[in-house]
């Protein structure tokens, strides 16, 4: 019967949050025991490079439970997402696909312009606007982009965690927490931190965007499971959709991080200038990144976001003081114009990072449909509605 339990328990941390494993234990933590105890045994090898855990430390490590936070749920899950939303400014094509995607969920979806900043639609400003929630599994895209910057991986290499053999696009595909736990332990907190801080996490993402917050990130590693719980689930993080978006944006791109805008009327739109915030050295790191975000969506954790063009994208799935969230961060591979869609869902059990990619999948699937996607004009003034006769679900 023990042996029965540290099994499954090991199956828990090896196959990660999402995806692989049953519905019922995708919002599952990865214990902080476990990770404390593989530092302090020094079990973690020198260089993530030549990872070999085998079955006997892995199921050593192992504690009795994994945790499974919040319930009963204090943050409905389903509402009416647009109420209170100032859309004069926002692009109706975008506004409406957004709005019938999201449907009755309380979330908010977010769509930007990556070539240039531009929000072209924020739906539920309330949430967008907040001071932000856990990442969940979507830091695991800033780890793997510190890891790959520092040279502590190779893409292309399988390495042995848990009982297994994965790669990088493996363990982004299926968000592996035991991947970019140990990824993360090898980098060490003051360049997990430098990298996180230069993607944009604790400030700003905007440029004078009414009522943004800069969410947050932790000075020191967090008590709860340390660099392995930060690396994997973003424990003690707070982002924003709009920061997600701005990071997603920069790896569509090419690097560069802009700063959001969000004009609020046609004569804005006609002015737009975009601005840049810094130019992050990713060119090199995004063919090697994109893979894992791309098999996401077509054979991973993202698999209901899958349409007839490459979308790129992570998702995440973990609960919040009472809250359950599931994010989706991502941005279409291909085609004249590219968009970076985001979708927070907060609420109970359904809000979790794979309904969070349907609902993306079915923005860019709208878009298509009215040739959005392959048609490059920019967005005329035209285009534009006031709130009063724009996007009722």
């Amino acid at each position: 019967m023990r042996f029965c339990l540290v099994l499954c328990v090991v199956s828990s941390l090896s196959f990660g949050a999402e995806g692989s494993i049953p519905h019922r234990r995708r919002h599952r933590r990865v214990a902080a025991k476990a990770v404390a105890a593989q530092a302090a045994a020094g079990e973690a090898p020198a260089a993530v490079t030549s990872v070999s855990l085998s079955k006997t430390a892995a199921r050593k490590n192992a504690v009795a439970a994994p945790v499974i936070r919040g319930g009963p749920w204090d943050i409905p899950t389903f509402a009416d997402s647009t109420e209170g939303d100032n859309v004069d400014g926002e692009d109706l094509t975008i506004r409406r696909a957004a709005v019938e995607a999201l449907g009755s969920y309380n979330g908010s979806v977010v769509v930007v312009d990556p070539s240039n900043g531009r929000i072209l639609s924020m739906v539920n400003q309330r949430i967008a606007l907040s001071a932000g929630f856990q990442p969940c599994s979507t830091i695991k895209v800033s780890v793997a982009l510190a890891g790959l910057s520092e040279k502590a991986i190779q893409p292309a290499t399988k390495y042995r965690l848990g009982g297994m053999k994965m790669d990088l696009t493996y363990a982004l595909a299926h968000s592996n927490n035991y991947y970019f736990a140990t990824l993360g332990t090898k980098l060490g907190f003051d360049k997990v931190s430098s990298y996180a801080r230069q993607f944009g996490y604790g400030e700003k993402a905007g440029w004078n965007v009414p009522g943004e917050q800069p969410g947050h990130y932790p000075s020191a590693p967090p008590k709860n499971g340390g660099i392995g719980m930060l690396c994997s689930f973003g424990e003690e993080v707070q982002q924003t959709p709009l920061q997600l978006a701005a990071l997603m944006s920069a790896i569509a791109n090419g690097g560069t991080l802009y700063y959001l805008q969000y004009p609020h009327s046609a004569v804005e739109v006609r002015d737009f200038t975009p601005r840049i915030k810094r130019q992050l050295n990713l060119g090199p790191l995004i063919p090697q990144i994109t893979p894992g975000m791309r098999g996401a969506v077509e054979f991973g954790t993202a698999h209901r976001a899958r349409e007839d063009g490459p979308i790129a994208g992570k998702t995440g799935t973990c609960s919040e003081n009472h809250t359950h969230l599931g994010w989706f961060g991502a941005f279409n591979d291909s085609g004249s114009r590219k968009l970076v869609v985001v979708v927070l869902l907060t609420g109970g059990r359904p809000a979790i990072g794979p309904l969070a990619a349907g609902i993306a999948g079915d923005v860019y699937r709208r878009l298509e449909e009215e040739k959005y996607l392959s048609n490059a004009t920019a967005a005329a003034p035209a285009t534009l509605v006031s709130r009063q006769i724009c996007c009722a679900k």
